[in-house]
């Protein structure tokens, strides 16, 4: 099969490490009852070395994506929208919406949000600290969002519940994809399989540890299930996803350790593709295995205020995806890198490395039965301006 270079426009703004947040513009009181809007952004310019065995570097300096961002917050209510534009061949040839809800506080610790908004599956929206994201991102488990409704609920013993009902995916925006221009790797309709994910249920629970009273030592542990309906509308059945992750976070004092694992399994219902589905995500779609375990591993560790200027964070990133078939070949994203940040600047350096992986070198089938085995290498480096 010949190699095609999927277009990677990936970059999450993670949490995983603290990044400097930005006031922007705001409007109003959050502690009357009317409220107080926010509006901020954020501009990106990447710098990209792609060392796939044939020549694919960009070696330019260009736009990558500009976001904008709306908050409300009140004595009772909440709510953020976020909307993106890509650049990969001109400016916003591909823009997408990535969340859009409200919610209503019913204390301090618990709520319900109604609207297009970040899944509770795994530790967290983010499972890592570099700005590229693991393989789980790709195969739509991590920094996911969907349309529903989420219970939030907190007990005194530190324990934290998500509840929550998403009726669909994300939806499809602008792009010159056939279903893909989304942000989350959602199934698409494609010209292999033409599949809709819907009554999508999923629970977590975590547990926050302080052991032996050790202010500078947290653990977290948890575990999240999904299980939803999958349309097949080629063959007019009902097949399913079943899920489940297990998590561990680990922060003692300036050091951070996150350890992500579990399952994912697929019936498509589909008789010529049973062992594989196509997803889409950034305006690309390609194929995933049905079956397969996931892992993630991250370790950092932040170097604050030096010089009395950076907060510098060094950090691994481990991740993979084992296919049960074992035709199929296991897919990995393995990155090292290193993040700096001064107010609301942040610059990502990070190297990439991967193989069988659609968005580091590889082609559509990376996922699924795999490409050639080889590892590619990316050299990633990323601008980031909040306003």
């Amino acid at each position: 099969m010949n190699r095609v270079f999927l277009k990677a426009g990936i970059g999450l703004l993670t949490a995983g490490i603290g990044l400097p947040t930005f006031a922007g513009i705001t409007v109003g009181n959050p502690d009357s009852d009317l409220g107080a809007l926010t509006v901020s952004g954020t501009v990106r310019a990447s710098y990209q070395d792609k060392q796939y065995g044939t020549s694919a570097s960009d070696q330019k300096v260009q736009f990558d994506a500009g976001i904008l961002k709306l908050d409300y917050q009140s004595k009772n209510l909440f709510g953020h929208a976020e909307y993106r534009c890509y650049q990969y061949s001109k400016l916003c040839d591909f823009s997408t919406l990535v969340d859009g809800y409200m919610g209503y506080k019913l204390n301090q610790t618990d709520n319900i949000t109604v609207g297009l908004q970040p899944i509770p599956f795994g530790p967290g929206q983010y499972w890592d600290s570099s700005f590229y994201a693991g393989i789980n991102n790709t195969i739509g488990l991590q920094d996911a969002h969907d349309l529903g409704v989420k219970y939030h609920f907190e007990m005194p013993s530190a324990t934290k519940f998500d509840l929550v009902y998403f009726l669909t995916d994300g939806g499809n925006y602008h792009g010159s994809s056939q279903d893909s221009a989304r942000y989350t790797a959602n199934l698409v309709n494609s010209s292999e399989t033409n599949l809709q994910e819907k009554n999508m249920w999923m629970a977590r629970v975590s547990q926050d540890i302080h052991p032996l009273d050790n202010d500078d030592l947290k653990l977290t542990v948890g575990g999240s299930y999904w299980h939803s309906d999958i349309k097949n509308k080629n063959t007019a059945q009902n097949g399913s996803r079943n899920a489940w992750a297990l998590f561990n976070t680990i922060q003692y004092k300036n050091l951070g350790i996150s350890l992500t694992g579990g399952k994912t399994s697929i019936n498509n219902k589909d008789q010529l593709d049973p062992t594989l589905s196509t997803f889409g995500s950034f305006d690309t779609e390609y194929e995933i295995a049905n079956k397969g375990y996931f892992y993630s591993v991250d370790l950092n560790y932040t170097f604050n205020n030096v010089h009395n200027l950076l907060n510098i964070t060094p950090y691994v990133v481990f991740s993979g995806f084992d296919k049960k078939d074992k035709s199929f070949s296991n897919s990995e994203r393995n990155i090292v890198g290193v993040a700096w940040n001064h107010k609301n600047i942040s610059l990502y350096t990070e190297y990439v490395m991967s193989k069988n992986d659609p968005f580091v070198g590889g082609t559509l089938s990376s996922l699924a039965q795999g490409d050639d085995g080889k590892w590619n290498k990316l050299l990633n480096i990323m601008f980031i301006y909040n306003f």
